[in-house]
């Protein structure tokens, strides 16, 4: 495993949820006050598809350049 590859992949979601957080607070309030509305299978039901899609990109990056 390329532990580099992976702290940079983390260092870049960290970096994409503060830009987020600090261009529109209000709107990422509204959102947690949204989803806290949600049923627990439903919310589990988007992560594991996030998760899924964020796997499927990553794989898709290291077959197609050889990362």
């Amino acid at each position: 495993m390329d532990w580099k590859l992976l702290l940079i992949g983390l260092g870049l979601a960290f970096f994409l949820e503060g830009v987020a957080y600090a261009v529109m607070p209000e709107g990422f309030k509204k959102l947690l006050v949204a989803a806290s509305q949600q049923p627990a299978a439903k919310l589990r039901v988007m992560g594991l598809t996030m998760a899924a899609i964020g796997v499927a990109i990553v794989w898709l990056v290291q077959v197609s350049f050889g990362a």
